[in-house]
């Protein structure tokens, strides 16, 4: 159902101080609505509050894997966005209690407030795999939609933009390392989509610009392979590199032990990931259910990432970079 955002509008975020969160709260903003930003530590959501006028943004806590602290952020909430993602599982929390549980408990909460609307930002999924994994996690969720049948469901691609953990890392590795790895032969396919894309999609899903019949699929407007990644990485960062191929079953034996550092560069799932495409389906382009099904057009990786790579670069920004 429809929300009509203006200054009278309230809007609950669950998960919006992260990537895609700050995005997704500043086209809130334009929009004059109001919004609670539910995050496990609110007190580290303040990087927030310059995005709207004052009063506009109110960070609060909640813990998607405590239901009773979901509620006071969503009472009286005419929409309600659900963005919590892990990378990889820390402790507690596991795909299992974040993207499977946690999903329905949104869901339920959204339901029991009134909300008239519930956008769920899920990913593009791959191919099942054996063992449950982050991809399952989120297929999982995806069948939480009955708790709030109207529910819009979004699936990007890889997501890009300035603070983003995809191209950022591989130039910050190229800056260190004297080979780059292509898990898989760099043969796995991409459609990274700007992040600033995904955010225009909430606010046309919560206006009522999506059904919520299937859900959407999100990419930008060109495929690329990791190789393709990779090369360019390295020419936005004016580096060179050697790509050198490595297969999956070295890379997941890899990723068995640095999985337990307690920040990752890269775990079992991850690679699991890589042996399936990302890309947008043919089927959601025939149905529309894209970025152009919802009037948006994407933006394309050229127009963004080489200004926030030139940190990378060997003189920073006073390297002179030429296309």
């Amino acid at each position: 159902m429809a929300v009509q955002l203006n200054n009278q509008a309230l809007v609950t975020i669950y998960g919006g101080s992260g990537f895609l969160g700050r995005h997704v709260v500043r086209a809130i903003a334009r929009t004059g609505a109001r919004m609670r930003i539910a995050v496990r530590r609110p007190e580290l959501a303040g990087h927030l509050q310059p995005l709207g006028s004052v009063g506009q943004i109110n960070p609060v806590q909640a813990n998607v894997r405590f239901p009773d602290s979901l509620i006071a952020a969503a009472e009286g909430a005419d929409a309600v966005i659900n963005l919590v993602g892990i990378l990889f599982p820390t402790g507690k929390q596991s795909f299992k209690s974040v993207q499977d549980e946690g999903a329905r408990h949104v869901a339920e909460v959204a339901k029991a407030s009134g909300a008239r609307s519930l956008v769920h930002v899920s990913a593009i999924a791959p191919t099942p795999i054996r063992r449950p994994s982050m991809g399952a996690a989120r297929r999982r969720a995806r069948r939480r939609r009955p708790c709030f049948p109207r529910a819009v469901i979004l699936r990007p691609s890889v997501v890009f933009g300035p603070e983003d953990d995809f191209f950022n890392r591989f130039a910050a590795l190229a800056r260190l390392s004297p080979v780059l790895p292509l898990i898989g032969g760099g043969r796995t396919k991409f459609q990274p989509v700007f992040v600033g894309d995904v955010a225009r999609s909430v606010v046309a899903a919560l206006t009522g610009l999506a059904s919520a019949d299937k859900p959407y699929e999100l990419g930008g407007p060109e495929i690329l392979t990791m190789r393709d990644v990779m090369e360019r990485v390295l020419d936005y960062s004016m580096r060179e590199r050697p790509l050198m191929p490595w297969p999956f079953w070295l890379a997941k034996l890899q990723a068995a032990f640095l999985q337990w550092l307690p920040t990752p560069p890269l775990t079992v799932d991850q690679v699991r990931l890589l042996q399936s495409d990302n890309v947008v389906s043919d089927a959601a382009i025939k149905a529309g259910r894209t970025l152009h099904g919802l009037g948006i057009e994407p933006v394309p990786v050229a127009s963004v990432v080489p200004d926030y790579l030139e940190q990378f670069r060997p003189r920073g920004q006073f390297s002179v970079y030429k296309p």
